[in-house]
């Protein structure tokens, strides 16, 4: 079982009636209105010590992905970010999932960042390659939302080759055309660095996942609980494809707040939670769902899942009174609780979902620096060795992590529990 540190990387001071007077956190948030270039700094310093915390914890690898114009999640340009973590002598992995590949023009420029991190950082990148989503492509990018996918296709082959193809070769798609593909670098893993999926649910995504032998992640705040109908539809894909049921071909993002005890969590959490979800999801239903940017058999797919499952954060009316119950055991959205609580349920949601790479997000926006490291200290001491395990009697083997991230590689170190006292010399 594989677990990775994934930040979002929010902006961590929102007004208290943000989601009554602005319309979105994306897109239309007045940048000069709320975002303070000082405090921006400030933030992301913390980001990056956050990740480095994790890296020296013990976590298998560091996460950082890459959204524009907004106060959800602001790392405009995640192989910034990767690229500090590449330079640190560590044998753990890096997970850019990812670079958003229909908004680079041209795509190579992914190819060649992706190659000189996987250099850099001695083979240790996995290269998520997202098809993005609708408010950054068509929201802030102004992608026609019926071109997203078609982009998407045409960067993803010009990425492979370039890895793969003996250069230089001319490249004459619909939307890139370049007479000489010869990236210095290429990357250190052969034939190139692991790609993963991501999504929200898109039928089109888990057929591209199988197609290409990809591992596929469900990037969703709905949690566990609500996540059984959604991933299923993507191992029935599978099935049909006739690939194995191998969990690491399945990867999960799980807000998680621990404490020493249920009620310390409640008590040190709530807020925190009512918060972002309050704030960093207030988006309008037209900026998610564009017309034109999902398939029919999607939108059909995506209209009777949302009924099979309540409609999850509907339910929860204002976001801004409900409960800790609420979010953690009535509908499930968030993992909180003391140690033995945090991974029981964990344990439970990665075996029912079949996840072989989990991504606990420990920051929840408006978290501080020094409640975002309890947190994070905490899991990776009492809840991290025990998740490890997983999936490790049944053989499994992770064919879709990076060659040079070896921490806990063998089945030996797999069982070994986190020190604290030794990462922090």
């Amino acid at each position: 079982m594989k677990t990775i540190f994934f930040h979002q990387q929010g902006y961590r001071d929102l007004p208290e009636d943000f989601h009554k007077k602005y319309e979105s956190v994306w897109v239309t948030l007045p940048s000069d209105e709320l975002c303070d270039p000082q405090m921006v700094r400030k933030y992301l310093r913390w980001n990056v010590e956050e990740l480095e915390l994790a890296d020296d914890l013990g976590f298998d690898a560091i996460g950082v992905n890459e959204h524009h114009q907004n106060a959800y999640g602001f790392p405009v340009a995640p192989n910034i970010i990767a690229g500090i973590m590449a330079r640190r002598n560590s044998d753990a992995g890096i997970v850019v999932l990812g670079n958003t590949i229909p908004l680079y023009n041209p795509p190579l420029r992914v190819a060649e960042e992706y190659a000189l991190l996987d250099c850099l950082s001695g083979g240790r990148l996995v290269a998520g390659l997202p098809v993005g989503s609708p408010p950054d492509t068509v929201g802030n990018y102004g992608l026609p939302p019926t071109q997203v996918r078609e982009r998407y296709y045409e960067a993803h082959k010009l990425i492979t080759e370039a890895w793969t193809r003996k250069g230089p070769f001319p490249f004459n798609g619909r939307f890139t055309k370049l007479g000489n593909v010869n990236p210095w670098p290429k990357p250190i893993q052969k034939p190139h660095p692991p790609i993963w999926l991501a999504g929200g649910g898109s039928v089109e995504t888990w057929k591209f996942a199988t197609d290409n032998n990809y591992t596929y992640s469900y990037l969703s705040f709905s949690g566990l609980k609500q996540a059984k109908s959604m991933m299923q539809g993507y191992w029935n894909q599978v099935e049909a494809a006739g690939l194995d049921d191998n969990p690491y071909r399945a990867g999960f993002a799980q807000a998680v707040g621990g404490g020493a005890t249920d009620a310390e969590a409640e008590k040190l959490y709530l807020e925190h939670i009512r918060n972002f979800y309050s704030k960093s999801l207030h988006i309008p239903p037209y900026m998610q769902a564009p017309p034109g940017f999902l398939s029919k058999k999607s939108v059909e797919f995506g209209m009777n899942q949302g009924l099979q499952r309540g409609q999850g954060k509907k339910l929860l009316g204002d976001v801004t009174k409900a409960s800790w119950k609420d979010f953690t055991e009535t509908y499930g959205m968030v993992v909180g609780g003391s140690p033995e609580t945090v991974a029981q349920k964990l344990e439970e949601g990665i075996r029912d979902l079949r996840i072989g790479h989990l991504m606990v997000i420990m920051q929840l926006q408006s978290m501080d620096r020094e409640l975002t490291e309890y947190n994070t200290r905490l899991f990776a001491e009492k809840v991290l060795p025990r998740l490890r395990n997983i999936w490790l009697k049944e053989g499994y083997q992770d064919h879709w992590w990076p060659q040079g991230a070896t921490r806990f590689s063998t089945p030996e170190s797999r069982a070994l529990p986190v020190s604290l006292e030794a990462a922090a010399k």
